[in-house]
């Protein structure tokens, strides 16, 4: 079965406003499905035929872009995902840790029913109870801290959740009477926000028109890689490359070489932590030549005077006259695009570097423009409760409150903490400090095994729930997520045990919370989305409505862009260009190699590392499967003898490791890198003891702006351990050997 809308269609639909019931959304009209099952998968319809294949379509939530997918269903089964063609996030693609969700529907690790601790905290001995004892043990504890005024000592952290799951935490939790929530994934780019925030007044991401560009400049951004919503630029790019009669341009910047790096035009490898300073050299030299014709020109000659191309070339490693070139190419490509992100966002100076991009857009003359950068409409389907992600100072300070006295409870729900921050953060020691500590996931992790009670989650194969793409794609997109198998397990959603938590407690909680389950609770708020936007307040309209969203996938709706005054824009920028000397951890004579942890393209920040087709998929850089390794420029590999798979011991001001030489060709010398996936050590049988995890032994430094970790700014030195492993890969060498068989002139990166 298949979907008969393509992208052209939602787009022009949508575009219209005047769709279905007469409120700008997608609606069945235009979602038509050949074959129609619009009975949930959880309720097999009477006239359900064996060997007969249906697709349901949901949204991926394995990482924050929210792509849209389709799940072919035979015999109650999920047999295959795919991208769902009408959304327009992925448009029909969809990435390797998207295809690779059967694995953690199916995964024989799963938690199936719920724990109940039984040895000593963190020994990760459990033993199973039923649902009824654990939400009476669970509510009995919440709602002595209720009764007793002493609410305020719970707190909740969670993944990344969006949509109408991040309002019932926060409703719960202010009803509850404790304003503790937060929200932590390491991928949070803290410094992309407050750079934006410094120079637009913007709390939601804006939308960074690839498709459209001719000329694509990224300072550290792997866009292809594992950069905010990767499947959507990736499809960005494609566009960008055909072209309209002329081929974009892309020029990639950073110390070591990326997925979209490997596929730009141009890799300049910079020192890290001055593409920022790149940035301004370049906006410095657009201004000098006149080729910026803003009324503001001589206000920004003054603000740029100290970032002239000789000036930057020093402390960036790159030529005065090579800046000079980009950045002419850059003003005369029109439209033309300039985004940071990756390790320039997460050095001492990641936020100041991040506007200095954003100026050199807007010398450029690419905001608000297509090809440049768009702004995305805040939500308009929610309750308006902001999500509150906690950089890693926040994280610091919540930490510190549960090692405290007055931390009671804390509640984790799907986040891995111990694992994705430094050792240097105590994370297990904090959490280990709280008197109760309740668990949410589908999977025992390095944190979950510190609970004294684990509920286990259903997958987002089984649940309803609905989610916003971050960031978006420049006008209004949700998708609602509906299970589209039967439940495995003995298990819930969030969504439900919240409820069921609610209700259990009493109070003033089930009043404000009257909703029976989250099929309900997210019906009843999308009919409040309906009614707000139509004349019709029907049931019969709504319906129509729900099951055309059920059906496509995917709700959206076009606003006009709205302008934003140049004067104010350009005073805000001027205001926020205050550029810094990056900063590392350690003593350059000692610790002589920046450390550049990167996510892994399938493991991203260590979730996806117990799913056995990611340990399978090969690194596309390096063809890696399996382990860990650390990246090497010949030239010091062979400065201190070191070949492929000798085991290198890598040591920083806080912590070491230990894992095999890869010699890269790609990469600056005064760099080192690895990618982070690997090293857990409690997380399931295809992951646990598998590799090393190169957050453990990051410096506690931080974006002094935005309070980001600043995980590119530890310093470490190597030294061979004597033994050696053979390194697994799937294309035995990257090099020809002599045998010429590459051409003239391609033979190395």
């Amino acid at each position: 079965m298949s979907n008969k809308i393509n992208r052209r269609d939602f787009l022009k639909f949508v575009g219209a406003g005047t769709i279905g019931a007469g409120a700008g959304f997608l609606a069945a009209d235009v979602s038509k499905m050949s074959t129609e099952f619009l009975i949930p998968q959880v309720n097999l319809p009477e006239d359900y035929s064996p060997g007969i294949a249906t697709w349901y379509n949901t949204v991926c939530t394995l990482c924050s872009a929210g792509c849209g997918i389709s799940v072919r269903i035979r015999e109650g089964r999920a047999k295959k995902i795919e991208g769902n063609r009408s959304h327009p996030v992925n448009q029909g693609k969809l990435c390797a840790v998207g295809q690779a969700g059967l694995n953690v529907l199916y995964n024989p690790d799963r938690i199936k029913t719920p724990l109940l601790r039984d040895g000593e905290r963190g020994s990760g001995s459990f033993r199973p109870i039923g649902w009824d004892e654990a939400l009476t043990t669970i509510s009995g504890v919440l709602g002595t801290l209720k009764i007793q005024k002493k609410a305020n000592n719970a707190y909740l952290l969670s993944g990344a959740v969006s949509g109408h799951l991040n309002d019932l935490f926060a409703l719960f939790m202010d009803q509850l009477g404790s304003q503790n929530y937060l929200q932590h994934e390491f991928s949070y780019p803290a410094s992309l926000y407050a750079a934006n925030k410094a120079c637009f007044d913007e709390d939601v991401l804006p939308y960074y028109d690839i498709r459209n560009s001719k000329y694509l400049l990224s300072f550290g951004a792997d866009y292809l890689g594992a950069w905010l919503s990767p499947v959507h630029h990736g499809v960005s790019y494609g566009h960008l490359r055909q072209g309209t009669g002329q081929r974009g341009r892309c020029v990639q910047i950073e110390p070591r070489m990326s997925l979209s790096g490997a596929n730009a035009d141009e890799w300049i490898a910079a020192r890290p932590g001055s593409e920022g300073m790149l940035a301004l050299a370049m906006a410095h030299s657009i201004v000098e030549q006149g080729l910026y014709a803003g009324a503001d020109a001589g206000d920004w000659q003054q603000a740029l005077a100290a970032y002239s191309p000789a000036s930057v070339a020093g402390p960036s490693g790159i030529s005065a006259a090579r800046i000079v070139r980009i950045a002419t190419e850059f003003a005369a490509a029109s439209p033309s695009l300039a985004i940071g992100g990756g390790a320039a966002g997460a050095s001492t100076n990641g936020t100041a570097n991040l506007v200095a991009v954003n100026v050199l857009n807007f010398i450029g003359g690419n905001i608000g423009e297509a090809g440049g950068i768009l702004f995305n409409p805040a939500s308009t389907f929610s309750i308006d409760a902001p999500r509150p992600r906690a950089g890693y100072q926040e994280m610091l300070k919540l930490f510190a409150s549960l090692s405290g006295d007055d931390a009671e409870v804390l509640i984790l729900h799907d986040t891995n903490p111990v694992f994705t921050l430094p050792s240097s953060a105590n994370v297990a020691a904090a959490v280990m400090a709280v008197p109760y500590v309740i668990g949410m996931s589908s999977f025992m992790d390095e944190t979950m095994a510190l609970a004294d009670i684990i509920l286990p989650l259903d997958t987002y194969l089984e649940v309803w729930g609905d989610s916003i793409p971050d960031p978006g794609v420049g006008f209004a997109v949700a998708s609602i997520a509906q299970p589209v198998v039967k439940r495995l397990y003995d298990t819930r959603s969030a969504g439900d045990i919240i409820l069921a938590l609610a209700h259990q407690i009493g109070g003033e909680l089930p009043a404000n919370m009257p909703w029976t389950s989250m099929e309900n609770y997210i019906m009843e708020m999308w009919r409040a989305v309906y009614q707000g936007k139509s004349n019709d307040s029907s049931d019969h309209g709504f319906r129509k409505f729900w099951l055309s969203i059920l059906e496509s996938g995917v709700w959206g709706e076009r606003s006009p862009q709205q302008a934003r005054p140049r004067q104010a824009m350009s005073q805000a920028m001027l205001s926020a260009v205050h550029m810094t000397q990056p900063s590392f951890a350690g003593n350059e004579s000692e610790y002589r190699f920046v450390m550049q942890p990167y996510l892994s393209l399938a493991f991203q920040d260590g979730r996806g590392a117990n799913l056995p087709w990611l340990q399978e998929l090969p690194d596309p850089l390096t063809s890696v499967v399996y382990n860990s390794w650390v990246e090497l420029n010949p030239k010091t590999a062979a400065e201190l003898a070191i070949h492929e798979g000798d085991v290198l011991l890598i040591e920083s001001t806080v912590g070491s490791l230990e894992a095999p030489a890869f010699i890269y060709q790609a990469i600056r010398p005064d760099v080192v890198a690895m990618p982070i996936g690997q090293g857990h050590g409690n997380y399931g049988r295809y992951a646990s003891g598998r590799g090393s995890n190169p957050i453990e032994i990051l410096a506690p430094e931080t974006d002094i702006d935005s309070g980001g970790l600043a995980w590119s700014a530890t310093r470490v030195k190597i030294s061979k351990t004597g033994r050696r492993v053979h390194v697994i890969k799937t294309d035995g060498t990257t090099r020809d050997l002599g045998r010429n068989i590459l051409g003239p002139g391609h033979g190395h990166a």
